[in-house]
């Protein structure tokens, strides 16, 4: 009898973790096993890609600003200097 209870019991819970298995089978991102979607998978290493690519782009036109800015600061300095009284420095033309 009391085998007969703990079949009971058990053999539910145990379809339970099947159907839940299979419901993470769906979603994997591995060849050959249920529910891998290659074109989804293409998709989403697409996008990956773009992003990635984006972000370095993004980078590098940060470091051009800020390169480009400092250049400016560097100038403005050099003026400053320059246009200050008692400072008899003229800008050299090379020739």
């Amino acid at each position: 009898m009391k085998w007969l209870i703990f079949l009971a019991v058990v053999l539910p819970s145990g379809a339970m973790a099947s159907m839940l298995n299979n419901s993470n089978a769906l979603q994997t991102n591995q060849p050959f096993k249920p529910g891998y979607n290659a074109s989804t998978q293409r998709m989403q290493n697409q996008m990956r890609n773009q992003q990635q690519n984006q972000q370095l782009k993004l980078q590098q036109e940060q470091q051009q600003m800020q390169q480009k800015i400092q250049e400016q600061r560097d100038q403005a300095q050099q003026r400053t200097i320059q246009l200050q009284p008692g400072n008899q420095t003229t800008p050299q033309n090379n020739p």
